[in-house]
Formats: C-alpha cells, sequence, structure tokens
C-alpha cells in the first residue's frame, strides 16, 4: 500500500457584576501597528480603518486550566487556540492543514510518517521550536488527551533538529486528521515546559501563537497579548489555518457568567462579544442596531433507538419510528426559530469536504403516517409501550423528545416520557432495560469514527456492521476511499434504524456593530478580528 504524500500550505487528507472593567484584566500591550504584511486577507474598508488596542470579549466561565492536551473543554480550547499551534490544524473546509508542520512523508507501509517542521518559529519565552519541542509535547499529549485514542501505541521520535518521525501501530488513513483536531488538541509547548509538568498537567502556559498570556485573573480575565514575534503561517488565513493577524494588541477574555449580564455588558460597550447567548434573545437581540448576531452550527441533536431489547429491537419497528418523524416541528419547538437549525441527515459537520455525507437521506425526515402505520403492522406491533427518557435540565432536547412523544402517538404508537435530572437521565441512557428512546446534542468531532453512535456502550449499537465500516474508513488508502466507506457506514445507521440524525443545531453568538473579522470554527477566534476606533 503506497500512502506517500507531500504537502506545502495547502489542504491535505481530508454572575459578575456589569461594573468589570479593563481594571479587572491586564493593561494593552505597548501601542504597535495593528495591520501590517497580510492585511489583505480582510476587505480593504477593513484595512483602512484605525482599530482600537483593546478587544473584550464576554466568556461564560473561568477556565479551569490553559493546559490544552489534559481537559476537553470549550472555553480551554477556545483560549488556547490564540496561544498555542500545533504541526496540523483544519482549513475552513474541515481539510487538515500544516501550521507548525512543512510536510511530511509516509512509509510504504503507512505506519511512519516523517514530519518536516517550518523552522525559525519562536516561543512565547524566546526559544526557537525545534524537534525536541515538538517530541515532548505530541508524546504528552498522546498520552494525556482524550481525542488521541484512536492513535494508542503511536510514538514520536527526533530525526533531527527540524524532523520528528511519528510510528503507527496500524496504517490508518485518519493519521493527519487526527493530528489537525481542534478539541483538547495537540499544542506544540516548549520542551522545558512539557518536563516540569507534574500529573495535573502544564503550569507554564507558552506557545507559539500570534497572542501570549499576560495576565490570568482568577473568575475575572484572561488577558492576552499580541506575540510581537509571530511567526505567520503560510497562505491566506482559512478557518485555523494560514495568516493569522493581531489586530488587536490586547484581547481580554472577561469572566461574566450570568447570560443576562452577559448581554448587558455588550449593549452598554463593555465588552465587544458575548459568547453563549441564550437561543430565546435571538429576536430580541436582533433588532438592536448595536448588535451583530452570529449563528453557527455546533453540532446534531439526534434521536437514539434501542435495537438491543424491547419494542424497537424489531427493525420494522425502528424504521416505523422514523417514518412518523417531521423533524422541522421537533427542531422548531427545541430551537424556536427556523434560523438557529439546518435540517439535514449528515451525522458530520455540514460544509465538511470529507465527510459531509448525504446517505441514508431517503430515510430522514420523512413524515409519512401512512408508511409508518404499515410497518407497524408489518412488525406485529400490538401496543406495547415505548418509553423516552428525557430531562428537562437541558430544555432544547426536552421540546424536541416530547413532540417526538406527540408524532409517534399519532402514527398510533403507545408512548411514555418519563422524565429527570439531567444525572439521572444519564444512568438510564446508558442502560439499555431502562428506555426506547432518548434526545441528546451531540458536537461535531473531525473524524466520523469517533461519532457516539458508533460506540455500543452509547446507545447499545453493537453491530458487525460498523466494527467492519470503522475499520474501513480508517485503512482507507485514499480521501474518496474514507468517503465512501463512510458513506456506506452512515447509511446502515438509517437503514438499521439504529438511531437519525433530527437536525443541525446553533451557537449565539453576539457581536458588537463596531466588530470586523469575527470568524468561528468550532470555537470563535479574534486573531484578524479589531474594533474600528
Amino acid at each position: 500500500m503506497n500512502l506517500r504524500s507531500r504537502m506545502g500550505a495547502g489542504a491535505v487528507v481530508a454572575g459578575l457584576a456589569l461594573t468589570l472593567g479593563l481594571s479587572a484584566c491586564g493593561t494593552p500591550a505597548d501601542p504597535a501597528t495593528a495591520l501590517g504584511d497580510g492585511a489583505s486577507v480582510i476587505s480593504k474598508a477593513d484595512a483602512e480603518a484605525s482599530y482600537k488596542d483593546v478587544l473584550n470579549v464576554g466568556i461564560a466561565a473561568n477556565p479551569p486550566t490553559l493546559d490544552v492536551h489534559g481537559v476537553n473543554s470549550n472555553i480551554v480550547d477556545g483560549i488556547g487556540m490564540h496561544i498555542y499551534e500545533s504541526l496540523f490544524s483544519l482549513d475552513e473546509n474541515y481539510n487538515p492543514t500544516p501550521v507548525l508542520a512543512e510536510s511530511y512523508d509516509v512509509s510504504e507501509d503507512g505506519k511512519t510518517y516523517t514530519i518536516k517542521l517550518r523552522e525559525g518559529v519562536k516561543f512565547h519565552n524566546g526559544k526557537t521550536m525545534d524537534a525536541d519541542d515538538v517530541v515532548a509535547s505530541m508524546n504528552a499529549w498522546l498520552a494525556r488527551s482524550s481525542k488521541a485514542a484512536l492513535l494508542k501505541g503511536a510514538e514520536f521520535s527526533r530525526v533531527d533538529d527540524a524532523t520528528v518521525r511519528l510510528v503507527v501501530p496500524e496504517a490508518t488513513g485518519d493519521i493527519i486528521t487526527q493530528l489537525a483536531g481542534p478539541i483538547q488538541f495537540a499544542a506544540i509547548y516548549p520542551a522545558s515546559v512539557v518536563e516540569s509538568a507534574g500529573e495535573e498537567g502544564v503550569t507554564e502556559f507558552v506557545g507559539t501563537g500570534p497572542y501570549r498570556l499576560s495576565d490570568w485573573k482568577q473568575d475575572q480575565c484572561v488577558s492576552l497579548v499580541r506575540f510581537e514575534d509571530y511567526s505567520q503561517p503560510e497562505g491566506d488565513s482559512s478557518g485555523l489555518t494560514g495568516r493569522k493577524l493581531a489586530i488587536a494588541d490586547t484581547l481580554n477574555f472577561k469572566v461574566i457568567p450570568d447570560e443576562t449580564t452577559r448581554v448587558a455588558a455588550l449593549q452598554s460597550g463593555e465588552i465587544d462579544v458575548a459568547e453563549e447567548v441564550p437561543l430565546e434573545r435571538y429576536e430580541e437581540l436582533s433588532g438592536d442596531d448595536r448588535i451583530k448576531l452570529s449563528v453557527q452550527n455546533g453540532g446534531t441533536m439526534n434521536l437514539f433507538l434501542n435495537t438491543s431489547e424491547g419494542p424497537l429491537a424489531n427493525a420494522d419497528l425502528r424504521q416505523a419510528v422514523l417514518a412518523s418523524l417531521n423533524m422541522d416541528d421537533i427542531m422548531l419547538a427545541a430551537y424556536g426559530d427556523e434560523s438557529l437549525y439546518s435540517l439535514d441527515p449528515s451525522w458530520s459537520a455540514l460544509g465538511d469536504a470529507q465527510w459531509d455525507s448525504k446517505a441514508g437521506a431517503e430515510l430522514y425526515n420523512q413524515n409519512n403516517e401512512a408508511k409508518a402505520k404499515e410497518l407497524m403492522e408489518k412488525a406485529g406491533y400490538n401496543g406495547q409501550t415505548l418509553t423516552i427518557v428525557a430531562t428537562p435540565d437541558y430544555a432544547d432536547m426536552y421540546a424536541a423528545s416530547l413532540v417526538i412523544q406527540e408524532q409517534l402517538r399519532q402514527a398510533g404508537f403507545n408512548v411514555e416520557l418519563e422524565e429527570s435530572d439531567f444525572a439521572t437521565f444519564m444512568e438510564r441512557r446508558a442502560d439499555p432495560g431502562q428506555y426506547d428512546l432518548f434526545v441528546t446534542s451531540n458536537s461535531y468531532n473531525p473524524l466520523p469514527v469517533q461519532l457516539s453512535v458508533l460506540n455500543p456502550t452509547w446507545a447499545g449499537l453493537d453491530a458487525p456492521e460498523v466494527t467492519e465500516g470503522v475499520a474501513k474508513i480508517r485503512a482507507a488508502e485514499t480521501p474518496e476511499q474514507a468517503k465512501a466507506a463512510w458513506d456506506e457506514l452512515q447509511g446502515f445507521i438509517y437503514e438499521h434504524g439504529a438511531a437519525t440524525v433530527l437536525g443541525h443545531y446553533t451557537g449565539l453568538y453576539a457581536v458588537g456593530a463596531d466588530v470586523d473579522g469575527f470568524d468561528y470554527l468550532r470555537y470563535p477566534f479574534y486573531w484578524n478580528a479589531g474594533v474600528r476606533a
């Protein structure tokens, strides 16, 4: 098998009070030119504008750490991506693309990756990055990150100052994508930082990113300042890759747990961006000319069916459930506005160049009561109770569950909804003896093989087709082969009636009307963003 590949810069395989002010954060960096080489990546009008020294972002919680290797946290990763970089990351089309890597080769047997590093890249402490830093960081990531689980047995080693080698136990087509994933990502730290870390992870937060840590006041603010010696990656800005302009001298991530206070802080000018805005505020805020709203797809809301025991162990009855569903009514009840969700059968991010799949579309959003009744008769259904377990702790999931209950009743099912607090719901969901159906929201994964629906401990789907499908995707020699294998596996999920996507949900971010360059890929990011003076 020949998986040899070279790459340059292109794509590869695929409640604080409102009075919380700047005094709670670090002082701005020394004045510097906000827009330098590469300003063409934003519009001409923006490039000619002048920007304030500081961009203030309201976040919902204090990060427990800034060590991205060890914690799967949106807040940790969202701040950390400004401080650290990885060998590869995702462009705007979700293609893995080099950042600190320059190129790579793969051995004929597909088990050895030789990665050439970009030279002259500086850490925030002034040290120049070399192979020792990469080896120490990547082996620590392999040991600590839950997102490295599929790479069990892999190891990095040094070849020379500018080259590292990765040896994996088996040849698969997803290695570079795993290294590029933005969740609990494979950040490169200085070797000295990794070597001095204890069991709880690193405590010196030093990277190569466009911003460096300046100040961290617990439960108040994380302040980052422009890294003047930042080494720009090649290429135009695209997602988490390419040129990254530190337009603002200082980024302040202000901790404002209360949602109402966070929005009020944006409206008053206290902050420039409010993250994690409640979706129920959408209609109200959409009429505020001080604010621009950014609605971003964050994952899928899904219905899981018990395939292992109970009435839905019958495949025809599972298909009757799928035939009964009207996804628009379900998602509208969950989110309240058509602009806050998308209807699509894909289990992966919409627009993902590699994994967005329409397989099984004919079994998605059927809204076909007559077909459901025919399948119920075929299955010999005689009124057995179907139990939906749900939790009011998550309003969107609960609302979806109520509509599903009513739609199934209209089709002729006997359906009961049993509600509990979230902890109890999770216990019941994990026990096939206690449910027939449940709804959860699941964030996007860079690789479909990491999806919860394929994990037998999640909803009991333990079928040889799944095991074989995952192996086929990972062993694919080309992106096209991997995509074909995923299409086949996604189609099986629908044909087996194991689960269905209900729709793609969104996150709501409120941005000041005077902010340019706000962008998002899995998290909001603030390089290339500035507040007009």
